[in-house]
């Protein structure tokens, strides 16, 4: 039994690359749709504040317009992803 160290060393790199890459898209997608939380600078010294758990008084806002289509564009770059992998599978 002959094994191709070389071309086993190539699949490995490739497929750890494009899972990093594959998660990590993924990842800013999730980002891009997240609410973000803005200091509410009135109320940093207010009782509301303090009563808040560490430190988490502020206003949550939806995620910008250019976000959200980003994390869109991510999660349909993802899908052209699997689907080219699947159709390598299959073919």
């Amino acid at each position: 039994m002959d094994i191709d160290w070389a071309a086993l060393g190539q699949v490995f790199g490739v497929s750890l690359v494009a899972t990093v890459g594959l998660v990590g898209l993924f990842t800013l997608g999730i980002v891009g749709h997240a609410p973000r939380r803005t200091q509410d600078t009135a109320s940093s010294g207010s009782a509301a504040a303090a009563a808040s758990p560490a430190g988490s008084a502020g206003r949550v806002s939806q995620a910008s317009p250019v976000a959200r289509a980003g994390g869109y564009l991510c999660y349909a770059l993802c899908l052209v992803a699997v689907a080219y992998g699947i159709y390598l599978i299959a073919a």
